[in-house]
């Protein structure tokens, strides 16, 4: 970032790193190390172009089956290879390779490779449900190295569900009414596992060959090549100086840092580093500092154009391009972020904090002379996945992009040593996620075989008494308990087995469901007692996660409602005529700043609206009348969406009225 002048108030701002930093803590890497991982990080991508390219390189074209597993002969081992035994508290502290962890990736990658070179006779002989003994053993060995490469890139919680649920079949014909199955044994649902087109190697490991690994690539190469300072000086040159600028550049950077990382954790704490320390120094007291940027983060996952892993499975789940998925998705994430950019003004217009200097901040003509290759990159990357409908192509040909404009640039050229970096950061990506989806796809498996996932579905709508909002509750109450032991993609494959059919069988719009589902496994990430983004935060903020949860869960306070309004009426996905469509956005928008007013005590224009008995009466009438503008009529509640607009507007009219006449707004007083 460009430097200030030189105060020791400037130094925060002024303190990004170049890239953001890796969630999980991974080992050294030695000559050797690294070139194991060079190569076969090649290796991979020469695959995924070969097949997603028809490039018969070498005259090989691979089926479908064979392709995958020899992806995850490729980047699988290097789980063992990278990620220790244990994460530890201090990242500096993770020792060296040991001989153990690198006999667990031959295995693993001589295991797989083996089901690679019967990829054929697999197809052809049916061994989802005949497999020769070799195969069932080989399949409880890799169960068993899947199982703990997941447990070290997901953690422990989803090593525990996926095991139990993994394993489920063996019990399926002895377990109660609603969740009996049909049973397997032990060793056919090892060999079902791995060879069905149905378990570790079915939905989400086929999005990741097709789709996602080509973002994965991107975000890496963004990163490398100086993506996340780029977003942090952009977000302070824009709107560093406005009020309360210091947190509305935390909303900025985090939205934009989540196309390079998709992962909440790594954007609290590289986008958090330099905008938690700014917010307190305007202002903002700790716990709201960290708060804001625990919600934004969160959101970023959630935003277009890249949305992280989910998305892509998601894709490959409902069978339609990821651009219509990115498209729909949009107007619920801007909901989200517009809702937390009115909560933070409010709270800054109520405290009367000021923005940064302009000696803090960075030129916004210095920032985007240095910085536009960005831009044209993710216009080329925007045009190709939207208008071309290339979902697969794009991600490949805005990096190439990427890398060539950037050799031509001199500040963030790559040297041969930052291309190696970048290649190992690129295997470790697409190493963790493989651990996850294969690991995750052991619970699609699970309810394959038994055949649970249909008995399961109707169940649940047995259960619910055909109510699509009880439905939904009940999936928003799993989807959070879930989400505090999966990663988003791990719980949304989860509850798009499970859920999702029950939903959509209720009459709900499919895309709809999804989002929803997809949506409510975020919540866990700023919802206490879990709320992984607030501990990542409070380290930063030097103040208590829970005191950081609970500003998190007011300032993200459209998460929790807005995914029912647009499962209820998939006009906010812009499923509509539209005018239908329009109509709807506006009043949910005009719904989303009352609530935000409300949330915060402030009204822009009114002043504020804590202190006297009318002011809080009017905040309440604000925030009921902002419920009644932005929830859908029909669907949730027996009335039409013009009648709740207009009892909405008349409450607004009258909160608004009631303010006035106690006269002028009551000094301002800091609480920080």
């Amino acid at each position: 970032m460009t430097q200030g002048a030189g105060t020791a108030s400037g130094a925060a701002v002024n303190a990004p790193a170049d890239q953001m930093v890796e969630e999980l803590a991974h080992r050294p890497m030695t000559p050797l190390v690294r070139g194991i991982f060079t190569l076969l990080t090649l290796l991979t991508l020469g695959m995924v172009l070969n097949q997603q390219f028809n490039l018969h390189l070498f005259g090989i074209t691979l089926i479908e089956n064979r392709y995958l597993f020899l992806m995850a002969a490729a980047t699988l081992p290097l789980v063992f290879l990278a990620y220790p035994w244990r994460q530890p508290k201090d990242k500096s502290r993770v020792g060296r390779l040991n001989l153990l962890d690198a006999g667990l990736a031959l295995l693993t990658a001589g295991c797989i490779g083996w089901y690679s070179w019967h990829a054929d006779a697999i197809l052809a002989e049916g061994w989802e449900f005949a497999a020769p003994d070799t195969a069932k053993i080989l399949g409880g060995v890799l169960w068993v190295l899947i199982l703990e490469a997941l447990r070290r890139t997901g953690g422990m919680a989803i090593f525990l569900i996926v095991l139990a649920i993994s394993l489920y079949p063996v019990v399926a014909d002895v377990m109660p009414g609603p969740i009996r199955g049909i049973g397997q044994t032990l060793e056919d649902t090892f060999a079902y596992h791995i060879v069905s087109s149905e378990s570790a190697f079915g939905i989400p490991m086929r999005a990741f060959g097709e789709i996602v690994i080509g973002f994965i690539v991107f975000g890496v190469a963004l990163n490398h090549t100086g993506g996340g300072k780029f977003f942090n000086d952009l977000a302070f040159a824009l709107v560093g100086r406005v009020r309360g600028g210091a947190a509305q550049v935390g909303v900025i950077s985090s939205a934009l840092q989540g196309s390079i990382s998709g992962s909440v954790i790594s954007n609290v704490i590289s986008s958090g580093v330099v905008t938690i320390p700014a917010m307190k120094r305007t202002g903002f007291r700790a716990d709201y500092a960290g708060g804001v940027e625990s919600v934004a983060s969160t959101g970023a996952v959630l935003m277009p154009p890249v949305m992280g892993s989910t998305a892509f499975v998601m894709a490959s789940f409902l069978g339609i391009p990821y651009g219509e998925i990115a498209l729909a998705a949009a107007i619920p994430a801007l909901l989200f972020y517009f809702g937390l950019v009115v909560q933070i003004d409010a709270y800054a217009a109520r405290l009367g904090l000021k923005g940064l200097t302009r000696e803090e901040l960075p030129s916004l003509r210095e920032t985007m002379k240095a910085g536009w290759l960005y831009i044209l990159v993710f216009v080329v990357l925007v045009f190709l996945m939207v208008w071309q409908q290339r979902e697969a192509v794009a991600p490949f040909a805005a990096t190439a992009l990427l890398l060539v404009i950037n050799q031509l640039l001199p500040k963030n050229r790559l040297t041969l040593d930052k291309l190696l970096n970048l290649l190992a950061a690129t295997g470790r990506a697409l190493a963790e996620l493989v651990a996850i989806l294969a690991g995750v796809g052991f619970i699609i498996g699970a309810f394959s075989v038994t055949g649970l996932a249909g008995t399961l579905a109707n169940d649940l709508i047995y259960l619910a008494g055909d109510s699509a909002l009880i439905l939904l509750l009940m999936g928003a109450l799993t989807s959070f308990v879930f989400g505090m032991g999966m990663t988003v993609t791990a719980c949304y494959i989860f509850l798009a087995i499970v859920l999702a059919p029950p939903l959509v069988k209720s009459g709900l719009d499919p895309l709809a469901v999804h989002l929803f589902i997809m949506y409510w496994g975020m919540i866990s990430f700023i919802t206490p007692p879990v709320a992984l983004a607030t501990f990542a935060a409070s380290s930063i903020a030097r103040t208590s996660p829970f005191r950081i949860g609970f500003q998190a869960v007011r300032l993200g306070a459209v998460i929790y409602i807005v995914p029912f309004f647009f499962v209820l009426n998939p006009a906010l996905i812009l499923r509509g005529g539209p005018l239908e469509v329009i109509s709807v956005i506006a009043s949910a928008a005009a719904g989303v700043a009352l609530i935000g007013s409300s949330l915060q005590g402030y009204l822009i224009g009114v002043g504020r609206l804590s202190g006297s008995l009318p002011r809080q009466l009017a905040r309440a009438m604000l925030f009921v009348a902002g419920f009644a503008l932005a929830v859908p009529g029909g669907n949730l509640i027996p009335v039409s969406n013009l009648t709740l607009a207009g009892i909405g507007l008349a409450l607004a009219a009258g909160a608004v009225g009631l303010v006035r006449l106690t006269g002028r707004d009551s000094p301002v007083v800091n609480t920080k």
